[in-house]
């Protein structure tokens, strides 16, 4: 499901900052980007994350902003670093003809000239912070992702309300079926030209048994009304349901291909291929549900 969670937290000059972001996908899929010191504790933030989210391609952002606080007394500069950079930028200057004096200004923003300090490149000391801000961001996307799912549930369970209309329909049909095959049976006789045949005549009535039973979808309506019930049992859940919603579709599936090749009825065909218009609306909302 879709969702998106901000969380931030300071201590000592040093606020932590955390962004999710999630949308739809099959499987689970995180992606973290952190500062390279800090990327230790990557599997820690891949946890917390698995434990909110099972489904969904996640996106996490973690930055730190340094205060005043912190940087107080601690600043320190990288001098060999930014005699490298000055050398080469003046080579760079000469090569290029240019005349535009290198300032300490320059300097002083290229990556690793300044030093932070010290606590925000060990990672341990950085993770209470991460974790609190993490926490607070997780909660914001669950509160993001629960609002959607109140709106797929009511979704999903208005298609289900369609799928059992559309299955009662044949159920209601599906008695008439043998009554049906044996008018159509006597007709085609007549119309062959033979008029001597009894209606109760043992190999007609055979013939008629021997269809009902073919035809029989009672087990099949059986269990997909028991499938149907499953479905409203997963949208009054609050633990993660699309695996059991997707698997219930694919059973749901196989039981309406059965019933469509074992009833040989117009009407009931037509219900068929109605319901399996809908399931695959169906289906294709259960891939965003987590």
């Amino acid at each position: 499901m879709t969702g998106y969670g901000r969380g931030q937290y300071a201590r000592q000059g040093i606020r932590a900052m955390v962004e999710i972001s999630s949308v739809n996908r099959r499987q689970s899929d995180i992606t973290v980007s952190m500062p390279s010191k800090l990327e230790l504790i990557e599997s820690r933030i891949r946890d917390r994350v698995n434990d909110y989210v099972s489904r969904g391609k996640v996106t996490v952002r973690v930055s730190l902003e340094i205060g005043e606080r912190a940087w107080s007394g601690k600043v320190r500069f990288n001098r060999s670093l930014a005699k490298a950079y000055a050398g080469e930028l003046s080579w760079l200057a000469e090569q290029l003809g240019l005349t535009t004096p290198l300032t300490l200004e320059c300097l002083t923003r290229l990556p690793g000239v300044v030093e932070p300090p010290s606590a925000t490149n060990d990672p341990e000391a950085i993770w209470p912070l991460i974790d609190e801000a993490l926490s607070r961001a997780l909660k914001s996307l669950a509160a993001m992702r629960a609002r959607e799912g109140a709106h797929l549930a009511r979704d999903l369970a208005a298609r289900v309300r369609k799928l059992r209309r559309l299955s009662r329909q044949i159920a209601a049909r599906a008695p008439k079926l043998p009554a049906l095959y044996k008018e159509a049976l006597l007709n085609r006789i007549k119309a062959a030209g033979i008029t001597s045949v009894n209606i109760n005549d043992d190999r007609l009535l055979k013939e008629v048994v021997l269809f009902a039973d073919r035809s029989d979808i009672s087990e099949e309506l059986t269990r997909l009304e028991g499938h149907f019930k499953q479905c409203d049992e997963c949208f009054r859940s609050t633990a993660p349901v699309g695996r059991t919603l997707d698997f219930l579709a694919q059973e749901i599936n196989r039981e309406i291909n059965t019933i469509g090749s074992k009833a040989s009825d117009a009407v009931i065909s037509r219900a068929v291929v109605e319901f399996k218009a809908e399931l695959e609306r169906f289906r294709e909302q259960v891939q965003n549900v987590e």
